[in-house]
């Protein structure tokens, strides 16, 4: 890993506040991982988003905007996320979000496939467009039309451009794990 995890009592008072904001929503949306220490130091993408104030703090608002009443399913965002973290290979990505995929109810075999990097023959037609999305985003260039159109039939406009700000984001995200080579805690 190459930046230290911030003990709690290292912390700048910019810094304290932001990790106080990002616990609270810890506590209420991302459970079933680990992602804070026994001493209460924050891991994942938290720890260089808090290293990082002032591109972290708005990288969080973001994340907590796109949390706000979001109308695409929380399993079909899960195929998008996994999806992305598939293609960037960001080991601490795909066990948090392999964890809330199976909270979600997403089987073990569904799950297994696609961070293997291939397509489920099983999908709900919902998860196979957020599949599709996903798939085609991350392998660059305009979304093909049907694509964007299939998306825009299961989800709406808003839930079509909801799902793509997912993606970009949770690529934002893999980067940032891959870059500071963030492990999967030891459990």
């Amino acid at each position: 890993m190459r930046l230290p995890i911030i003990s709690p009592s290292k912390l700048t008072s910019e810094q304290r506040a932001l990790a106080a904001d990002m616990k609270e929503e810890i506590a209420q949306k991302y459970q079933g991982f680990v992602n804070i220490r026994e001493d209460g130091a924050l891991m994942g993408p938290w720890n260089p988003w808090l290293h990082e104030p002032k591109f972290g703090k708005p990288i969080w608002d973001l994340a907590k905007a796109m949390a706000v009443n979001p109308s695409v399913p929380a399993a079909v965002r899960e195929i998008a996320i996994l999806v992305t973290g598939t293609h960037f290979k960001a080991p601490y990505e795909l066990y948090a979000h392999v964890r809330m995929a199976e909270r979600r109810g997403l089987s073990d075999e569904k799950l297994a496939t696609i961070v293997s990097g291939q397509r489920p023959v099983d999908l709900t037609r919902q998860e196979a467009v957020a599949y599709d999305f996903a798939s085609a985003l991350i392998s660059g260039g305009i979304l093909p039309e049907l694509t964007y159109k299939a998306a825009v039939e299961q989800f709406g406009k808003q839930g079509a451009a909801e799902l793509s700000y997912f993606i970009g984001f949770y690529c934002m995200v893999s980067v940032t794990l891959n870059t500071f080579d963030v492990p999967v805690p030891e459990s």
